[in-house]
Parts: structure tokens; sequence; C-alpha cells
């Protein structure tokens, strides 16, 4: 198997046939497998899957989820699954176009040095200004905490090579950022732009809220420096009150100046309250997330599995 492409989905009946038949045009002398995730969809996405592989039964497998469990974890799964010499991962919705994964492949075939393709956006499009702000500030941000580093727009869109997934795989944790565990395994990567394109069905399931989560979920996993800004703020603010009682001392006992400083103290009391908060939070992420990865619960549970053979369906 010459090439295994992952397309992770959820609600997107109506995609999933434009992905195969784009697919299969320009991979036409290409030997490879699209291995379908179904991330819990609540449309009929796992029966176009069903249709799909009764007509593309050398080419289309599909995996359907029991619930949503995200798509960091659908990529793993079809990383587990996968068989082929290089593996992609695209998105269902045919804003990253297929035709791409040939340019992918031959660069990766004609220069063996090279260990992944990474697709960044060229100019994004979709999406309101203060999203496409968000997203240069999340990339700015990360590589201001973090000790890895991530290239500005780049996304899961990619192609590596057999040794890139079994280093992904080999990773133990449970919450998984694949952009971060990218970016943290290494190896050598060539950085492709892509337009992105029109989506054809349906609407974006990434919202502000899914984006801030991401987030959130990329800064807890990849850097420890929060932690550090906890410790920061809390030594800043008890130094500043330690000054703030000598300064009230010595106005009292050697000036005999009356400090009654009720909105002062008011206002002190907010302050380091919503310092302690900001703390308490900052703590809380990571404590969550170590208390997540005790759990050790599976990535994923598949409901049902589309033309693996060794599986009984």
């Amino acid at each position: 198997m010459k090439l295994s492409i992952i397309v992770p989905a959820m609600n997107e009946e109506e995609n999933v046939g434009d992905v195969v038949e784009c697919i299969s045009k320009v991979l036409k002398d290409v030997d490879y497998e699209i291995i379908f995730i179904d991330d819990g969809s609540t449309d009929r996405t796992y029966e176009a899957l069903e249709k799909l592989y009764k007509k593309y039964k050398d080419s289309v497998r599909a995996i359907s989820f029991s619930r949503n469990f995200g798509k960091d974890s659908a990529i793993y799964a079809g990383l587990e699954h996968s068989k082929g010499e290089y593996i992609a991962i695209i998105d269902a919705d045919m804003e990253q176009n297929p035709s791409y994964l040939v340019e992918m492949l031959d660069f990766l075939e004609k220069n063996d040095d090279y260990d992944q393709v990474a697709m960044t956006i060229k100019k994004r499009k979709a999406g309101s200004f203060i999203k496409r702000l968000g997203g240069k500030a999340f990339y700015g941000l990360m590589n201001i905490l973090s000790d890895v580093k991530f290239a500005q727009d780049a996304s899961d869109f990619r192609m590596f090579r057999s040794n890139v997934k079994d280093a992904l795989l080999s990773l133990p944790e449970k919450s998984r950022f694949s952009k971060g565990i990218f970016s943290w395994i290494g190896f050598k990567t060539k950085f492709m732009e892509y337009e992105v394109g029109e989506r054809t069905h349906g609407v974006t399931k990434f919202n502000f809220k899914s984006s801030f989560k991401y987030a959130i979920d990329g800064i807890v996993g990849f850097s420890i420096r929060p932690l550090r800004i906890a410790t920061f703020l809390g030594t800043l603010t008890s130094l500043s009150g330690f000054i703030y009682l000598i300064y009230i001392i010595i106005k009292t006992v050697l000036y005999g100046i009356d400090s009654p400083g009720f909105a002062t103290i008011v206002c002190l009391i907010l302050f380091i309250g919503g310092i302690q908060l900001i703390c308490l939070g900052i703590l809380g992420e990571y404590m969550a997330r170590t208390f997540v990865e005790t759990k050790k619960r599976p990535v994923y549970i598949a409901r049902k599995k589309i033309g693996f053979e060794e599986e009984i369906l």
C-alpha cells in the first residue's frame, strides 16, 4: 500500500462522496486507501460511508465512533488502522483540496531527507476578523509559552512517512493535541502553502467555543510556563502587599497620619482575590489534565467498522 488517507468527518454526509470522487481522480495511478472516521455524527454520515464502501470496496474504509471524541482522537484512530508507506490527513469539508496530495507525495518520493510535508494556509479567507486575529494570537502565544515552536497557520493537512506515524502512536497521552504533537516529535518537515477552498455543503463545526477550548488544550498540553506565571503573580502580589504594609506603618507611626482607606482596602481585596482565582484556575487546568490521564481511558471507542478484514462486522 503506497498511501493511506485519514479523513475525520463529523456530520459530513453531503461531502464524503465528493472527497472520494476527487481523490479517485487525482490519485488514479496510486495504490491508496481512504480511512474515514465518523466522529459521532448525528446525521447520515455513516450511511453515506456504507454506500461509498459498496461502490469503492478496494479503497474505502470507515470507523464509526460511539460518540464524538474529537478530531485528534479521530486522527489517532486513523493512524492505528493505516497500512500505507505514506500517510496523509485531510478534512472532509473539501476546503483542503485533495489535488494537493499529488504534490505532497511527489515531494516526499523525490526527497528522501524529508519525513513529512505540512500544509500552511496561504491566506485565511473564512471566518470573522476576530477569528483570524485569534488564530494569529494563538500561534504567537504558543511560541512564547512553549519550548516547541509552531509554524504560523500550520494545519493538520499533511503527509508523512510511516516512521512519523510510529512516533505519533508511541506517545501514550489520552488528551491529544495533534498540532503540538507533530511539532514535538520533530522530523524534517517541508512547509507548503495551500489555498483554502470553498465548503461545498454544510457549515463548519469549529465555532468560537471549540476554538477557545482547543487553544487552552494546546497551552496546557505543551507548556508549563503558565504555572510559572502563577508563581510570579503570587510572589509579586505578596511583595506588593508587604511594601504597602511598610508604607502604612511608616505613615501612621512616624508621621501620625491616619489611613482609613476603605476604598483602597476594597480594591486590594478584589485585586488579590482576582489574582488568587486566576492562579487557582491555572493549577486546576493542569490538575484536570493529570486527572484525565491517570484514568487511562481509551482515546476513542469504535461502534462499527467497515472494510477492515480483521474485524468481524
